[in-house]
């Protein structure tokens, strides 16, 4: 029999670094989960990404029981990463940033990425990211 769904929950957290102090203890007491069932596991995993913001797609069942699934950092958050900047353009359309991402970051980028995204193939991934780059105000260097 399948287990029923009590609550469907995401989390922006830095991975490796939860704790049972809020957001994760206030957010899972509410549901009377055990939170150091998800805050052990969840650092276990996100040991690799230490520090980095990641997001954690939680599934609560009727029964208390949970499973989670962890989404890497941000598209944004990786395109700045790669090209050392603060934050993008505040007016894409008309100011671009001098700095340009080319194609061997953008690859970089959607390579790390598509285990998170819906798509078929690197290509399409990479269409993805440079969107992202696009309403940053980045340009693709080709």
């Amino acid at each position: 029999m399948a287990k029923v769904v009590k609550a469907n929950l995401k989390m922006k957290l830095k991975g490796g670094q939860a704790s049972a102090a809020p957001p994760v203890g206030s957010t899972l007491g509410q549901y009377g989960v055990n939170m150091m069932d998800f805050i052990q596991p969840f650092n276990d995993a996100t040991k690799d990404m230490m520090g980095q913001n990641v997001t954690a797609h939680i599934t609560i069942f009727d029964d208390k029981s949970m499973q989670f699934r962890v989404v890497g950092p941000p598209t944004d958050d990786r395109i700045r990463a790669e090209l050392g900047i603060k934050k993008g353009s505040g007016k894409p359309n008309s100011e671009k940033l001098p700095q340009k991402l080319t194609d061997a970051q953008l690859t970089k980028i959607a390579t790390e990425k598509a285990h998170d995204m819906n798509a078929e193939d690197i290509d399409a991934v990479k269409k993805m990211v440079a969107g992202t780059a696009r309403s940053m105000g980045v340009e693709i260097e080709n």
